[in-house]
C-alpha cells in the first residue's frame, strides 16, 4: 500500500488549525483542486475536484476518526462503484497536529491501496502525485493559518 507522509512546522496554535481542518467546508480553502464541499455531515462528506482536464468529479468520504484530544483527524474515501474504483481500492487521509512551543507541527498522511496493473507499475507515480497534493494542502494551511 503507497503510503506518502510530508510534515511541515506551521507558525500558528494547534487550536486555530484543528478548527479550520476539522470543518470539512474549509476544504477549498487549502485543500488542492476543490471546488467546494457538499453533504456535510458529521461523519461523511462529499469533496467536488476539479480535474487538471477542468471536469468536476465527486468524491465521497467518510469520517472514521476525529479526535480532538489528541488531534487527530482521519477519513476514507469511498472509491467502490466510483471512477475511482480504476485506480484505487481504498484511500485514507490522516491529519495529526503536535503543539510546539514555536507553533504546530503538521503530518498528512494519506495510504492508497491500488487495484489492477497499478501496485505493481504505477505505485512510484501514485506516491509522487501524492507527494504534491500534500505539500500543495500544507502550502494552503500555512497561508491560512501561518
Amino acid at each position: 500500500m503507497p503510503t506518502t507522509r510530508r510534515t511541515r512546522a506551521i507558525a500558528a496554535p494547534a487550536g486555530d488549525i484543528w478548527k479550520l481542518i476539522g470543518d470539512p467546508h474549509h476544504l477549498p480553502r487549502w485543500w488542492p483542486r476543490v471546488a467546494r464541499v457538499e453533504s456535510v455531515a458529521p461523519d461523511a462528506f462529499t469533496k467536488v475536484l476539479t480535474s487538471r482536464r477542468g471536469r468536476l468529479v465527486r468524491a465521497d468520504f467518510r469520517v472514521v476518526a476525529y479526535d480532538e484530544q489528541e488531534l487527530v483527524l482521519r477519513w476514507s474515501q469511498q472509491v467502490q462503484d466510483t471512477p475511482f474504483a480504476r485506480l484505487l481500492s481504498a484511500a485514507e487521509t490522516e491529519l495529526r497536529l503536535e503543539p510546539t512551543s514555536a507553533g504546530t507541527n503538521v503530518t498528512i498522511e494519506l495510504r492508497q491501496s491500488l487495484h489492477g496493473l497499478f501496485p505493481n507499475l504505477g505505485a512510484t507515480r501514485v506516491r509522487r502525485a501524492a507527494r504534491a497534493t500534500l505539500e500543495e494542502a500544507l502550502d494552503g494551511l500555512e497561508k491560512i493559518v501561518g
